[in-house]
Order: C-alpha cells, then structure tokens, then sequence
C-alpha cells in the first residue's frame, strides 16, 4: 500500500483535565478530501492546529509524506508543514492590506516572489477563483462576505500546496453562495492535485467537498467512510448528528 500524505497515530491532547484528542487515528491519501465532522468541542479545530504545529500534542504521531513531523527536527518539520496551504473560518484577512498584498503575502513572507511582482501573481489566483484585476487593489472592507472568502481562498492556494486546510469554509454564507465556494475549493484542489482536509457542520458542504469523512466523538474517530454515505450512516451517533435530532446517543452537556 502507498505511504498516506497525512497519517495520524493515537493523537492525545488535553487542556486541564478536559480531555479533547483521546487517541485519534486519521490516514488521508494522496490527493484525496477529507471533512472531519463533529460537535463543538469535539477537538477538529485541535485536529488540524495539531498537524501545523500550533498546538503541541501530549501523545501521539503525525506523519506527512512518511515522516513524523512532532519528532524531526525544528528546520524539517517547517519544511514539511510549509506544503500546507489554510483557509480560516472567518478570512482572517489582514484589514490594513489591500487584496493582493493579503493574496501573496505568504509568498512575500516566504520570498517566493519579488514584491514587483506579487501584484501580478496576486491578479493571477485571484482570477483562478473568479475575481476580476479590479478587486485586487480595494480593502478587504469593502467586499462581501463571499468576495472575502474567495480572497481567503486565492491566498491559501497562492503557493500551491501540497495540502489544504479548510476551517468551516461556508460558515456566515447563504446556501447559493456556500456551494459556489465549495466548487471553487473542488476545483483548485483537483487544479493542484492537493490533499485536503476540511471541518464542517454543514453536511451538503461535506458531500460536495469531501471524498472521504470521519466523525469525532469523546476524543476519537467514531466512524470514517465515504463522505456521499453520511446522510444514509446507520451508525446511530453519525446518524443523529448528520440529520440533527435532539434524541439520541449524543447529549449535549448544559451548565446549570
């Protein structure tokens, strides 16, 4: 069998005596979507701080390309985790930069591009997901939400990586306007030839995205299948999850 892009091992973090990652076990191929699915506090947004080093797992092993990232040394471990690429849930666009500086400002970081030309390279991706030259120059401000989340999503394929992350990509979007975003991430993942793993509650999201799924629930993975089967699960936990019934295995903690 081929080594998998990401491979996860019994995967524990926890803040205080609130347990969080309780042995997780992920693999994900080579140019395959992942959507890790779950209940708030249910440790996907852990998950993936985990793999790109912004949270330090207690136990555990994260392999990129064969090789454990948690281990190997600080300057291969950046290396490794520099093929991934991250769209955060709300933008988190830089407001006190026009567009094609938030655009190509990992590529500006990373001195992968001259300045001279970052604004041509920006107008470049920003047309790979269907934004004209006209709105490279405006302030994040000044856009819809819609128009952020495609500037979100040039900036996280401006260096075409490897891997791509995808934090709740619909959250604060009609319906329309989520499964326009959500052909564009299918389409510059297919473009790229990336791995991508994407968190989301949003179960027609998840189908049009992903080609596998996993469900976390208590600290691990309940159930991994095909993303197209999570409406038709019998697993009672992903079943009352996906259709969102008040009843059923899930209880939802309530502070009294």
């Amino acid at each position: 069998m081929s080594t998998p892009k990401i491979r996860i091992r019994g995967l524990k973090k926890s803040f205080g005596e609130k347990i969080v990652l309780d042995g997780v076990d992920l693999d994900v191929m080579a140019g395959t979507g992942l959507v890790v699915i779950g209940g708030s506090g249910t440790g996907k947004s852990v998950l993936i701080r985990s793999i790109l080093g912004l949270v330090t797992p207690d136990a555990g092993v994260i392999e990129i390309d064969g090789e454990d990232v948690l281990r190997a040394p600080a300057r291969r471990a950046r290396e490794l985790r520099a093929q991934i690429g991250m769209l955060f849930q709300n933008g988190a666009l830089f407001d006190s930069l026009p567009v094609w500086e938030n655009v190509a400002f990992g590529l500006l970081a990373e001195r992968r591009v001259a300045r001279r030309d970052a604004r041509a390279k920006a107008i470049e991706v920003l047309a790979q997901v269907g934004l004209a030259e006209s709105v490279a120059g405006l302030s994040p401000s000044e856009l819809s939400g819609g128009m952020q989340k495609r500037v979100a999503l040039a900036r996280a394929i401006a260096s075409a990586p490897a891997i791509m992350f995808f934090d709740e990509p619909t959250t604060g979007l009609d319906p329309i306007m989520g499964a326009v975003i959500d052909g564009l991430i299918v389409d510059c993942v297919k473009r790229l030839g990336s791995t991508s793993i994407a968190i989301t509650h949003d179960m027609a999201s998840a189908q049009r995205i992903g080609d596998m799924a996993a469900m976390l629930y208590n600290g691990r993975v309940e159930w991994s299948g095909p993303a197209p089967s999570l409406l038709t699960e019998t697993n009672p936990v992903v079943a009352q999850f996906t259709h969102g019934r008040a009843e059923g295995p899930i209880k939802m903690a309530l502070r009294k």
